[in-house]
């Protein structure tokens, strides 16, 4: 690898060294977060930072706690895979109600540590390999998960003994709806909201480790499009084993995407039907399990699941809504029923309360921006926080704000008290090698962002050969102007190469109607999408070579790309894709089923998404690459598509790789890309 590789892979793409996972506590006067001691360190510790003072200090050090780790539990290995965590020691924790005490998982063992008293966190004894402690109101006890039962420490068992999964959240919820835990403390720190998860219905997914093969295959419950999805309950589990469900139609609202309690005397809960075309926001009584509609969102093809923060009840009871207002234009927010904001904003996420307005995160300008606003719930009038160039994010408590600014020269993170003081947590990390000056067009027709990053060495006049680098799915924006993103594809360019990156009908923030073209069809919409702007780039920039040009991506990306050689040799000449989900109706549920319908109603569109059939057409160079562990995209998507592409006589690389999963840590990305470029040279010289 070169010294760019190298730094990006022991740095973990400059992350370690930054704080990260921040928590207001003791009303906006703690600051918790996580952070290693340096850009090459990834263990990271907890901190915290006394506003009044500015002092930061270090509360937890996982290599004082576990000098000799191990390896993670399997569950908690997998939790971290699905909330996309690559740091290790302390990966996440859990504040008190009143934000004086945190509780963390280290290695299977639990760990509880205040601010402001001396000493060393003290270790919570657990009934097994622990993960997702969770403290309630005044740290006094700390609920967890061993082998899918939750406890209680003081205490003990407080889930049933029934075959369920107790305490965590399924497969769907983790990874696709956004709801990442299980259980929830009750005000008063004594009852339990708790999630029961049945996954006897669903298929078992096997791992082996062909690189071990004395090893037992490990296996785990997957929802497959198609098929049978977790039942989930919910139940309150109060004192002397008392135990109340919540009751709603969970046969036409399946899924839990959020929950919670209001009060002492209300849960709130989110859910939604299994195509997502409702989602309804409850009340439920915790004595006696009954639940009350308290709004209803619809949409014809999905309701668009990016808007954190609501549905919600305002101070003075009204409902916030996300909606779209007319003909798609805008992602808004709606107070009982009403358009609270027009086309001229995109709404991205409803971060809290501050002086009495909404604090939101959304787009006034190019999608690639983010600002931080103050939103009148009363008249809908907007005021600015953060709106210079970037991405701008936010978090508050008690009147403390906590501003996030990516912009052209970095990441500044800035704490802003109520008596008008400023202060900053330290950021440790390698600073970014790279200032990226991307070219930022929107293109063809329908208007697609597209970025263009050329070498810094660049001569006008002299041709380029081009390499698209994107993801092109729903979900997930590539062309941002936050400067971490932009780091590789700056690399790829001083290689020799015009990297294209298209954010094609179906990828979110442009507006819904941009997002919903994907419906019913991933293939077409991403592939003319991506040729067209292609085009148009190449006819705005002449350097672009289009007779030579290569794609690469992951996941959804990679789909991309092996779809685009197999389908368009006329316009892309090599591809290397990585972890492609090559055939959808072996995806999973709650995602796929979201864009597509059910593969049983809908069997024609799952076949034209398929990428299997057109194995025989391959006449050009592909590169499939899979992680042996990948429990997101198994692996099998990427081997099917290769055995079909055997059958047919059609060559083509294969390259796989045990102990990978689809994250893949640990500087496996830095490696392949060495290889990519070795391919990429080779094929489009």
């Amino acid at each position: 690898m070169d010294d760019f590789l190298r730094l990006s892979a022991s740095t973990a793409r400059f992350t370690h060294g930054a704080p990260r996972a921040f928590s207001f506590g003791d009303d906006g006067r703690l600051l918790w977060f996580l952070r290693s001691t340096g850009p090459t360190d990834a263990f990271d510790s907890l901190w915290v930072l006394d506003t009044a003072t500015g002092a930061e200090t270090r509360l937890a050090d996982p290599r004082e706690l576990c000098p000799e780790p191990g390896s993670l539990p399997v569950a908690e290995r997998r939790l971290r895979e699905r909330t996309r965590l690559v740091a290790a020691g302390i990966g996440s924790y859990a504040l008190s109600g009143d934000g004086l005490h945190a509780v963390f998982a280290l290695y299977g063992r639990l760990f509880e540590v205040t601010a402001g008293k001396a000493g060393t966190p003290e270790e919570i004894p657990a009934a097994g390999p622990a993960l997702d402690p969770r403290p309630n109101a005044d740290g006094s006890r700390t609920a967890y998960v061993a082998d899918d039962v939750l406890y209680v420490a003081p205490g003990g068992r407080v889930s049933p003994d029934d075959g369920a999964r107790w305490g965590l959240a399924e497969f769907a919820a983790a990874e696709e709806l956004g709801r990442t835990r299980g259980h929830w403390w009750s005000p008063d720190g004594v009852t339990l909201l708790a999630a029961r998860v049945d996954e006897s219905a669903l298929q078992r997914r096997w791992f082996a480790d062909p690189a071990h093969p004395e090893l037992p295959a490990e296996d785990f419950a997957y929802p497959e499009a198609g098929g049978p999805n977790a039942d989930v309950q919910l139940w309150v589990l109060g004192e002397g084993g008392s135990r109340t469900r919540l009751d709603w139609d969970a046969g036409a609202f399946p899924y839990v995407s959020d929950a919670g309690w209001e009060s002492a005397t209300e849960i709130l809960l989110t859910v939604q039907d299994r195509l997502q075309r409702c989602v309804l926001l409850l009340s439920a009584d915790p004595a006696t399990g009954r639940t009350t509609e308290l709004s209803r969102t619809t949409h014809p093809q999905w309701v668009d699941p990016l808007v954190p923060g609501t549905p919600a009840r305002l101070a003075d009871g009204r409902m916030l809504t996300a909606a779209d207002t007319p003909g798609g234009a805008a992602r808004a927010l709606a107070v009982d029923g009403e358009l609270l904001t027009g086309d001229g904003i995109q709404v991205r996420c409803v971060a809290g309360v501050h002086e009495g307005r909404l604090l939101i995160e959304a787009g006034l300008r190019d999608p690639s921006e983010q600002q931080v606003l103050l939103l009148d719930p009363a008249t809908g009038e907007l005021t600015p926080l953060a709106d210079g160039p970037g991405v701008h994010t936010v978090s508050a408590a008690a009147g403390t704000l906590l501003l996030t600014s990516a912009g052209p020269d970095g990441v500044r993170r800035t704490v802003r008290t109520p008596d008008g003081r400023e202060l900053s947590p330290a950021d440790l990390s390698e600073p970014l090698p790279y200032r990226v000056d991307a070219i930022l067009e929107r293109v063809t027709e329908h208007g697609v962002p597209t970025a263009l990053v050329l070498p810094r060495d660049h001569v006008p006049g002299r041709r380029l050969p081009v390499l698209v680098d994107g993801y092109g799915g729903p979900g997930a924006q590539d062309i941002t102007a936050d400067p971490r993103r932009r780091q590789h594809r700056q690399w790829w360019a001083d290689q020799g190469f015009a990297v294209v990156t298209v954010d094609n009908r179906g990828t979110p923030y442009v507006s819904p109607a941009h997002t919903h073209a994907m419906y019913r069809g991933f293939s077409e919409v991403t592939l003319d999408d991506q040729v067209a702007a292609l085009h148009a780039l190449a006819a705005r920039h002449t350097d672009l070579d289009l007779g030579r040009v290569g794609v690469r991506g992951w996941s959804y990306g990679g789909y991309l790309a092996a779809m685009a050689v197999l389908r368009r040799p006329d316009v892309f000449h090599a591809a290397a894709a990585g972890a492609a989900p090559t055939d959808f109706r072996h995806y999973d549920t709650a995602y796929t089923e979201r864009y597509l319908g059910l593969p049983q109603d809908h069997p024609e569109v799952y076949e034209r998404d398929s990428l299997v059939p057109d194995a025989p057409k391959l006449s050009r160079p592909l590169l499939l690459i899979t992680g042996l562990a990948d429990d997101n995209v198994h692996p099998s998507h990427t081997l099917r598509l290769s055995q079909a592409l055997t059958d047919a006589g059609r060559p083509h690389q294969l390259l796989a790789l045990p102990g990978v999963t689809h994250m893949t840590p640990g500087g496996t990305r830095e490696k392949l890309m060495a290889l990519e470029l070795e391919f990429f040279r080779r094929e489009l010289a």
